[in-house]
C-alpha cells in the first residue's frame, strides 16, 4: 500500500540501523535495530526504479531478515549485500518502486524503508 508524507505508519519487522545509507541495508551495519511495532510518521516518499537485479537482493534481504549479526559477521553480510546491488547497476530499470523516509516516534529517521517494512495505523 503506498503511503503519503504525514501517513501513520507502524514497523512490521525489525530493521537494523546502518550508517552512511538507507534502512534497505545500504552502509555500514550497526548493532541497533528497531523494533518491530514501532510507530512513526512518513517524511518523505523516493522513487527507486529497481534493475533486475532487484529480486535478488529482495530473496537475499528475505533470507537473512530478522537475524542479529555479530560485528564480523554483518560486514560479510553488508558485503555480500554491496555486490549484489553493484551487479544491479548495470542492469536495466525495469520498475519503480517507493521508498519511504520515517521519523520514529523514539527520534530516529530512516531513509530508504520499503512497503514491506511499514503498515498503516
Amino acid at each position: 500500500m503506498p503511503y503519503s508524507a504525514g501517513a501513520n505508519v507502524r514497523l512490521t519487522r525489525e530493521v537494523q540501523v546502518t550508517a552512511g545509507g538507507a534502512a534497505a541495508g545500504a552502509g555500514s551495519p550497526g548493532a541497533l535495530f528497531l523494533a518491530e511495532g514501532l510507530l512513526g510518521i512518513v517524511t518523505g516518499v523516493a522513487i527507486e526504479a529497481p534493475g533486475a537485479a532487484q529480486a535478488a537482493l529482495a530473496d537475499f534481504d528475505q533470507q537473512v531478515r530478522g537475524n542479529h549479526f555479530t560485528g564480523f559477521t554483518a560486514h560479510l553480510v553488508d558485503g555480500l549485500r554491496q555486490q549484489i546491488i553493484r551487479q544491479g547497476a548495470y542492469d536495466t530499470k525495469a520498475g519503480a518502486r517507493p521508498r519511504y523516509r520515517v521519523r520514529f516516534e523514539n527520534g530516529f529517521v530512516l531513509d530508504g524503508l520499503d512497503e514491506d517494512c511499514l503498515t498503516a495505523i
